[in-house]
């Protein structure tokens, strides 16, 4: 039931992305304003860290599957893109990397400061 619990809670601020996206005249896509969402709700302590911690934790270990879906459109269309295939790859390659690069970043001090803060904990116990 956890699992359940905590993808509830994900797709529940997903849905208010879109919600969000369908009442505001911004081009932002909803899964920003989704993303958005859950982070005030995790800063200002609505929802815990905990109640979407190990659904969190496996969409960040399957995420560079979630690449996949493009690389493949993209191959169905080369013949169509032909002359700008590769600067298209190299382009897509680079962001990927980065994005990559950035969102294991950004987990790594997130995880560095949850870990300062389970640490101040244990000093305070004692």
């Amino acid at each position: 039931m956890k699992y359940v619990r905590q993808i509830g809670i994900i797709w529940g601020m997903t849905m208010a992305g879109e919600f969000l996206n369908f009442l505001l005249p911004f081009p932002v896509p909803a899964g920003v304003y989704g993303l958005f969402l859950l982070l005030g709700a995790l800063l200002t302590g609505v929802v815990k860290i905990e109640s979407v911690e190990a659904t969190g934790n496996f969409l960040m270990d399957i995420m560079s599957m979630m690449f996949i879906p493009a690389t493949v459109g993209l191959v169905e269309y080369a013949q169509q893109i032909g002359e700008i295939l590769v600067p298209y790859t190299v382009i897509i390659a680079c962001s990927t990397v980065a994005v990559m690069a950035a969102t294991g970043r950004l987990a790594q001090v997130m995880i560095e400061r949850q870990e300062r803060k389970m640490a101040e904990r244990k000093k305070k116990r004692k």
